[in-house]
C-alpha cells in the first residue's frame, strides 16, 4: 500500500494544469509525523512525467531511489546494497482520479482515492505541497521547491540503475 500511495503522489504532481502538464521536477521536503507528534524529515528530488513515470531521489537522511511506472516500483537502497522490486496489482487510472479532484478554495484542492484524502496546494499553477494520512495513520506533508513543469525529460532516467552485486528482493 505504501508504494501505491507513492505512485498516487507521483501522479498527483500532474494536477496543477491537468490538460497541459506533461512533466514535473522539483526538490522536496517530506515530513512524516506519527500519533506521538514525532517527525521524520526526508529531502530529495522528484522527477515525473506522463503517463506514470517517476523517480523519487531521496538524499537525506538516507540515500534511496524509488523508480515508479505504471506496472512496477523499484526501490534501490545503496546504503544496504538492496533492491526491492514490486509489481503493481491495481487497475486505477491516476489521472482520472486527479481530474475528479475538487477545488476547496483558491489554492487548495482535494483528491480522494479509496479511503485516503490528498490535499494539494497550488500557487500560480505551480504545485507547492501535498498532504495526506498514510496507511499507518501518519500525517505526511511534502513541500516542493525549485519546481520545473513541462520541461523535456529523457525517459532513460526512469530505468532503475543499481550494481549487479546488490541483493534483489522481488515482492
Amino acid at each position: 500500500m505504501k508504494y501505491i500511495l507513492t505512485l498516487l503522489l507521483s501522479s498527483t504532481l500532474s494536477f496543477a494544469s491537468i490538460d497541459t502538464l506533461k512533466s514535473f521536477k522539483a526538490n522536496f521536503t517530506q515530513t512524516i509525523t506519527d500519533e506521538k507528534n514525532k517527525s521524520l524529515v526526508y529531502r530529495g528530488q522528484i522527477i515525473a512525467s506522463k503517463p506514470q513515470n517517476a523517480l523519487w531521489n531521496y538524499k537525506k537522511p538516507i540515500k534511496k531511489n524509488v523508480y515508479i511506472n505504471s506496472f512496477r516500483v523499484v526501490v534501490v537502497e545503496p546504503e544496504i546494497e538492496q533492491v526491492i522490486i514490486r509489481n503493481i496489482k491495481s487497475d486505477f487510472d491516476f489521472f482520472k482520479i486527479l481530474k475528479s479532484a475538487k477545488q476547496i478554495n483558491k489554492n487548495t484542492y482535494e483528491a480522494k482515492y479509496r479511503e485516503s484524502k490528498f490535499t494539494i496546494i497550488i500557487e500560480k499553477e505551480i504545485i507547492k505541497s501535498i498532504s495526506y494520512i498514510d496507511e499507518f495513520e501518519n500525517n505526511v506533508k511534502i513541500i516542493f521547491s525549485n519546481q520545473e513543469q513541462n520541461k523535456k525529460i529523457n525517459n532513460e532516467i526512469f530505468i532503475p540503475k543499481y550494481p549487479l552485486e546488490f541483493d534483489v528482493i522481488r515482492d
